[in-house]
This record gives C-alpha cells, sequence and structure tokens, in this order.
C-alpha cells in the first residue's frame, strides 16, 4: 500500500460470527393454529480490530410467540471487516455507522431467513433499514446524555 494520506475505504471479509434458534416449545406448539406474534431487535456494533481495521457487526434478534408461548428465536450476528483510513474522526464514526451496516445487513437477510426457513417455518424477511437515521438517532441519544455503550436498537412487532 502507498504510503498517502487518500482516504481508504475498503471491504476486507463479511461473516456470519454467531447464529442460534431455539424452539422451546416444540413439538406441542407447532400444532397451534393461531397466528404468532414477531418481535424483531436490531443492533450494531463497531470496533476497532487492528490498525486501520475495524469490525462492524449488525446483529437479529427475532421472537416469535403464540400467546405467552415461545414458537422460535432467532439470534443472528453478521459482521464485516472494513479498512479505513486517512478520514477524521467524526467521518469514521458515520461510516462506522451508516455505510458498513448496509454493506454487512443484506447478508444478515440473507441468513435469518435461511435460517427460519431451513427450521420449517416460513422465512422472515426483515424490512429495509435506513441506517443513517438509526445512526442520527444514536448520535442524539448520545448527546442527550444517555450511556453510549448499548448498541443502537430498532424494535418492531408484525
Amino acid at each position: 500500500m502507498a504510503d498517502n494520506n487518500e482516504p481508504v475505504f475498503q471491504i476486507q471479509r463479511v461473516y456470519m460470527k454467531e447464529a442460534s434458534l431455539e424452539q422451546p416449545n416444540s413439538p406441542a406448539i407447532l400444532l397451534e393454529q393461531e397466528q404468532p406474534s414477531v418481535d424483531i431487535q436490531l443492533g450494531v456494533e463497531a470496533q476497532q480490530a487492528a490498525d486501520g481495521m475495524y469490525e462492524v457487526a449488525v446483529s437479529a434478534t427475532v421472537t416469535t410467540k403464540i400467546k405467552d408461548k415461545t414458537v422460535f428465536l432467532v439470534e443472528v450476528k453478521q459482521a464485516g471487516i472494513f479498512e479505513i483510513r486517512n478520514v477524521p474522526q467524526d467521518q469514521l464514526q458515520a461510516i462506522m455507522g451508516i455505510a458498513c451496516p448496509q454493506i454487512v445487513y443484506p447478508y444478515l437477510r440473507a441468513n435469518v431467513s435461511d435460517l427460519v426457513t431451513r427450521a420449517g417455518f416460513p422465512p422472515v424477511h426483515l424490512a429495509e433499514i435506513n441506517f443513517q437515521a438509526m445512526y442520527e438517532q444514536q448520535q442524539q441519544q448520545q448527546q442527550a446524555g444517555q450511556p453510549d455503550g448499548e448498541p443502537a436498537r430498532i424494535v418492531t412487532s408484525v
């Protein structure tokens, strides 16, 4: 790599970091005819992995229930390693909070859908996410004095 001050942004790798599926009330819950409720939580985490290298992970937790019993619980964390150099700190945070999650998220969506389908259920299709709005909301929360150690969360119910 040439030693200059040109900004660098490159994807090094995208990978599934974690995946789990639980069906704690099977097989009895599978005989229920009622439509389950679906709760989806999303989070974004970023950390430095090495000099100029950053890991950005997007996680999804999908919980489906009939009344108070869990039908299935799926947790997937999809991550990417990005080389980011020669950018100002405020831009670095925005890149890791907006651009990187936008790259990783389609892989997360596909893996959640695949895992749910392989478990014998209709696929769960995660909606498109506006990571810029999510990042801006997190920035506002931090400026309002809320703790910044928590990953941003979006909770939706279907």
